[in-house]
């Protein structure tokens, strides 16, 4: 077995962070958004340090849910059969260390089990305990503070409190008898107060790996530090935007700290998104928009073929807004929609899925759809198939019937279609309460809740507004969720109830003209405008953002191209995008693409969704502001009557190593037809002296958009991603290898192809 076979598959993202080097790069946290694989990076960087010599008894991986550590277990155990790495949840982690026998300290010899180290009697064992007895027991000491039963062993209280709870921590310390809080606290005290079991505790775990960072609470955060130290070997995974367990204490501080935390830390992100159609996708990022750049994500399509080729997922269908004026009439949509997708696109009941954010929700839908003869996963059913000589059938729980859950409960889980209910004010988002402060911070919660929500669709996503409904036992009337986004539409309705689209909408503009050419000023000027008022800003913008301004001239850059567009009243699609997690972004990249337009540039940004430096005439340099976003972004200017173009490329390319990203148009001129003209062979020689990766792509419609434009009317734009082609790979296959005779025709035709 080699490192290849645990790499392959991941993306670029997925690979840097298996391959992560703590020595070099210190701590890493990986910020994983939804659907992006975290999981098989976790299970796969735990093979790969095992491969790479590491002993798997000195590997710690914690996560929250015994599932999901026996997942990861039996995943890495696919490779490496009974690898002794230690998969477990915080609390039994916990339990596991107060059994552990240490050395005693001062070379006295002998061992003795952890808890007794503590004071326990007897060996620790996590019991129900009784909220009566215990109010009970602490009305009796007068105490002034609120102390809860989960934070009885914490050393939050001060000195006068602890010694009034002394007496109720010593009956625990005599029984013996825990709940699973005091094992933490157990194991941070073990840490913190005994330098031999600290140094038995660090010794034996050399790497910690955590999954759900963004879910544990300050004790666990103290454990983890406790046991890594002053270490580098800590491998971290979360999601920030994920992070809807603020109630039970998690603190979403330690994703937003980390970097603080660890000074000499490393970040990535995972933003390929394996689950969702990019329509969903798009609703998703709009979510956090306005969060702090550096945790900021952008999630994209990784899935070319959709689950299981299935065409529902090739229609990347956008998300609709429903809304119904009562219960009645929005149950009827749904169920209608339910019928119809499956036996439209051969769905199973268990494809469907309908989500609210509270219980008593779900047990008004689950009876709704029964009265409708829809079968509900979980419902306990008499099985027909084992009945014999009339005798009463056993009853089993039904696996495949629709899946009605709280967006909590959801998290993790993924259905083809979602119907996402109660989308108003008091229900999605919930009710907050408390001095402003408080309900700022449940608002952002809520916020992420509803991003879970989002993410758990595949293909299709309805976000249901009912305006009446009975709620807390009477009739109630609600206003739309100020999640819901706004330029969304309720679609009209056919007879049959199923979503049409409304005209009005797409035509509330045709019935207003405008010269071609004050349409051109127009976008000239505003274009322009925008360029120079981030210009006047740019001063106090980049001091503002510091080492983080990178991130921000990124999606100031998409925001730009998104503003073109939206001026230039283009209508873009971009098709396989996927293609893009297969290109490996930390080698040299050479984009390269038909050309029809100026606008071809921000189509591209938009298409790639990264900023990447362009080989244009110096000539452009003479339009106001834009000379100055060129060399911002890393664009390489030739004059290519002088001649010298090669050499320009060439010294960029040297200056900026493998983090050179350039965009090249290989036909040299914007074609005037629209057709594929010959290419030039200086990118293909340049991507074969770089041992680069060729990225081909095909822009179709771009012409009239602004030099052909007859009219002020709507364009359509296309944009295809075709698949990257790894020089390096070529040129190991060929040794007599040549770009021009080899590269450049196979090029070109897919290209013509794709055209």
């Amino acid at each position: 077995m080699d490192a290849e076979e645990i790499l392959k598959g991941l993306n670029s993202d997925q690979r840097a962070a298996v391959l992560h080097d703590h020595e070099k790069g210190a701590q890493l946290l990986i910020l994983a958004g939804a659907g992006s694989g975290k999981t098989s990076v976790l299970t796969k960087r735990i093979q790969y340090r095992i491969l790479c010599g590491v002993e798997p008894e000195k590997i710690l991986a914690l996560t929250f849910t015994a599932k999901a550590a026996a997942e990861m277990r039996e995943r890495v155990q696919k490779l490496f059969p009974n690898a002794g790495v230690r998969l477990c949840t915080f609390h039994s982690l916990a339990l596991h260390m107060l059994k552990c026998k240490i050395p005693c300290e001062g070379g006295a010899g002998g061992e003795r089990p952890a808890y007794e180290l503590l004071g326990f009697k007897k060996m620790p064992v996590p019991t129900e305990f009784s909220e009566r007895d215990f109010s009970q027991a602490l009305s009796k000491l007068k105490l002034k503070v609120k102390v809860s039963r989960e934070n009885l062993f914490s050393d939050c209280y001060g000195a006068a409190v602890s010694t009034k709870l002394q007496s109720l921590r010593e009956a625990v310390l005599e029984s013996g008898q825990v709940v699973f809080e005091d094992l933490i606290y157990s194991a941070i005290q073990l840490l913190e107060t005994n330098e031999a079991a600290r140094d038995y505790f660090r010794e034996q775990w050399k790497e910690i790996l955590v999954d759900e960072y963004q879910d544990i609470n300050p004790s666990q955060y103290r454990l983890v530090k406790g046991l890594l130290g002053d270490r580098k070997q800590l491998f971290v995974v979360g999601d920030d935007d994920q992070a809807i367990y603020g109630f039970r204490g998690a603190d979403i501080g330690n994703i937003e700290r980390f970097c603080e935390d660890f000074k000499e830390s490393t970040q990535i992100r995972l933003e390929w998104n394996y689950r969702s159609v990019p329509n969903v996708l798009y609703l998703a990022n709009d979510i956090f928009k306005n969060k702090p750049i550096h945790l900021r994500k952008m999630l994209r399509a990784g899935n070319l073929n959709g689950s299981g080729g299935n065409p529902l997922y090739k229609e990347n269908r956008k998300p609709e807004v429903w809304v119904s004026d009562n219960p009645v009439e929005e149950i009827q949509k749904i169920v209608e929609s339910i019928r119809e997708l499956r036996l439209g696109y051969d769905l199973l009941w268990k494809n469907f899925a309908i989500l609210v954010r509270y219980n008593r929700q779900r047990l008004y839908y689950e009876q709704a759809l029964r009265d409708y003869g829809i079968p509900i996963a979980g419902d306990v059913v008499a099985d027909a198939g084992e009945t014999e000589n009339g005798e009463a059938s056993p009853e089993v729980t039904l696996e495949d019937g629709v899946h009605i859950e709280t967006v909590h409960a959801s998290k993790g889980l993924q259905y083809a279609v979602v119907y996402y209910a109660g989308l108003c004010e008091k229900l999605t988002p919930g009710e907050c309460t408390g001095d402003r402060k408080a309900r700022k911070k449940q608002l952002d919660e809520e916020r992420r809740l509803y991003y879970v929500g989002v993410t758990r669709a595949e293909a299709c996503l309805f976000l249901l507004y009912c305006k009446c409904r009975f709620w807390k036992g009477k009739l109630r009337r609600f206003r739309r969720s100020r999640f819901l986004p706004r330029g969304m539409t309720s679609p009209a309705h056919s007879a049959k109830g199923w979503p049409v689209v409304s005209e009005k909408v797409r035509n509330q503009d045709s019935d207003f003209k405008m010269p071609v050419i004050l349409f051109k000023i127009y976008v000239a000027a505003t274009v322009l405008g925008y360029m120079l008022m981030y210009i006047l800003t740019l001063p106090f913008t980049k001091p503002y953002y510091g080492k983080n301004f990178g991130a921000w001239l990124d999606h100031k850059i998409q925001d730009f191209s998104r503003f073109c567009m939206r001026r230039l009243r283009v209508d873009l699609t971009i098709e396989d995008q996927a293609q893009l997690g297969k290109v490996d972004w930390t080698r040299p990249v050479f984009i390269v693409g038909n050309h029809n337009s100026f606008a071809d540039i921000p189509i591209v940004f938009l298409a790639i969704q990264k900023t990447v430096g362009f080989v244009a005439k110096k000539s452009l340099g003479r339009i106001p502001f834009l000379h100055f976003w060129m060399h911002k972004i890393g664009c390489i200017l030739v004059n290519r009557e002088k001649g010298g173009a090669a050499k320009a490329v060439r010294e960029a390319i040297a200056e900026r190593g493998n983090a050179v990203r350039v965009f090249i148009f290989p036909e040299g001129t914007r074609s005037k037809t629209g057709a594929l003209g010959s290419f030039k062979s200086g990118v293909f020689r340049f991507a074969c002296e770089n041992d680069a990766i060729l990225l081909p792509l095909v822009i179709k419609g771009s012409g009239p958009v602004w030099e052909r434009r007859k009219d002020w009317g709507r364009r359509k734009v296309n944009v295809k991603i075709l698949a990257p082609v790894d020089v390096l790979e070529c040129r190991r296959e060929n040794e007599k290898f040549d770009p021009k005779v080899h590269m450049l025709p196979m090029v070109h035709k897919m290209m013509e192809d794709a055209l």
